[in-house]
Parts: C-alpha cells; sequence; structure tokens
C-alpha cells in the first residue's frame, strides 16, 4: 500500500510540535549568543602595505619588463616577511614573549594579481600590539631586503593605523546567532518530524480509516475505573440512605 502525505499533515505535525522546535530554535540561538559574547577572546586585525619599486613613472613607462620583474620578485618577498630572519628581529625590537612560529601564524601576506602593493596583515587579541607587529615588521623587512636580496626597491607605503574604537574582526555574534538560528530550527523541525515517524500509536478515527481503508461503524467509550467504582460508591450511598428513610 502506497503512503503518501499531504501538505495538510505536514503543518499538522509542525503544529502539533511546534513549542519543541521554537524550544531547540531559542536554546541554540541563545547558546551561540553566550559563547560568541562571554567565551571567545576578541580577535583585532591590523594591516600595513608596502611598495616594490621606487622608480618614478617615466622609468617605468620606458622599462615596463622592470615592472614585471618587481611582480616576480613579490612571490619571493611574501615568503621573505615571514622567514625567521624578519620574525626574530620584530620579536627582538617589540620584545614579544613569544616563538617565531606563533608570530608566524598571526601574520598573513597578500598581494593583489598585477600589483606592485604587499598587504601585510597581522591578528592579534590586543589591537595595539596587532598594529605595532605590522609596523614593525615592515620596517625591519624594508630594511633587511637591501642586505637579503641587495636590492633597494622596497617602501613602506602605508603604516596601521588604530583607531579609537576598533572592531574585533572575531567573532561575530550577529552572524553566530543567525546560523545558530537557522541551524536549531532546521534540527528543531527535523526532530519534529523524526517523532512524528517513530510515533506508531493510532490516536482517532480518522487514522483507521487511512491505515486500514475501512470506515469506521462505531466507538467504545474509554472505561475510567477509578470514576465507575466512584459511581458505585455513590450509588450505594444513595440505597443506605434510602433504605434508612423507608424503616423510618
Amino acid at each position: 500500500m502506497e503512503e503518501t502525505i499531504s501538505l495538510k499533515e505536514l503543518f499538522q505535525t509542525l503544529r502539533k510540535r511546534l513549542a519543541l522546535i521554537v524550544m531547540i530554535t531559542a536554546i541554540a540561538t541563545m547558546a551561540s549568543g553566550i559563547v560568541s559574547y562571554f567565551l571567545i577572546t576578541p580577535i583585532y586585525q591590523s594591516s600595513t602595505q608596502i611598495l616594490v619599486n621606487q622608480s618614478n613613472s617615466e622609468q617605468l613607462l620606458n622599462n615596463p619588463g622592470q615592472i614585471q620583474s618587481n611582480l616576480q620578485l613579490i612571490n619571493t618577498y611574501n615568503v621573505i616577511i615571514k622567514s625567521p630572519a624578519i620574525l626574530e628581529l620584530v620579536i627582538e625590537e617589540l620584545k614579544l614573549e613569544e616563538s617565531v612560529g606563533a608570530l608566524n601564524e598571526k601574520i598573513t601576506v597578500s598581494s593583489e594579481n598585477e600589483s606592485q602593493v604587499v598587504n601585510i596583515r597581522v591578528e592579534d587579541e590586543d589591537p595595539q600590539k596587532a598594529a605595532n607587529i605590522a609596523n614593525t615588521t615592515a620596517t625591519v623587512f624594508e630594511a633587511q631586503v637591501k642586505e637579503i636580496m641587495n636590492i633597494d626597491n622596497v617602501k613602506v607605503l602605508s603604516e596601521a593605523q588604530l583607531g579609537e574604537n576598533p572592531s574585533p574582526i572575531e567573532p561575530k555574534p550577529v552572524l553566530n546567532m543567525a546560523i545558530a538560528f537557522v541551524v536549531g530550527l532546521m534540527a528543531g523541525v527535523g526532530l519534529a518530524f523524526l517523532l512524528e515517524y517513530l510515533d506508531t500509536t493510532i490516536k482517532d478515527e480518522q487514522e483507521i480509516e487511512n491505515l486500514l481503508e475501512l470506515p469506521v461503524l462505531g466507538t467504545i467509550t474509554e472505561f475510567n475505573q477509578e470514576n465507575n467504582q466512584g459511581k458505585q460508591a455513590q450509588s450505594a450511598k444513595k440505597g443506605t440512605v434510602r433504605g434508612e428513610s423507608f424503616g423510618a
């Protein structure tokens, strides 16, 4: 026998388990908010930029091969910036109490395609510390690249600035709570349909007709033994009272 589920039955299931769905969604959203606001340590980001090639515009126009050479050097510079030769000097200058590997994980070096600008981004729990690391890394690299590569074509283009009220990049409580709301809602709906699927009890005549494909001819009223004993006791009491009145 092929079973079909109508849209009305789906809505009935959702309505029946509405309290469960709302509870799961609310718990997931509140838990995400609590974790985001109180348990996760905020992470701040600061960035600086360096420019590869200090040639003037006329030289660049007359020598386009110089631009291509500088672009090829950028990939090498990206590696040198995060190398121990640079980071050890940054740690020494700022007197940081962390290893080269830990500092390496905080620094991200990137450049746009066909661009001679290299971005140095630093993430840290302290916004001032992040800005100091970014600026120091740029200046140290600018000074050391002359000795490492024997080329003087790097210049700090812009320094990291710390605003009055820096905003963390992580966590993002509103986004996290929105995601938790959607996930909680989906979990609640899924659990509602799972419970409905596992519930094999028959609750009314309509379910019997749908299951057996036969009409219901009659029903038997639910028998409550406690109520029946109470009625019998009341009847016996009335009979006793009547008997006493008759004897009098």
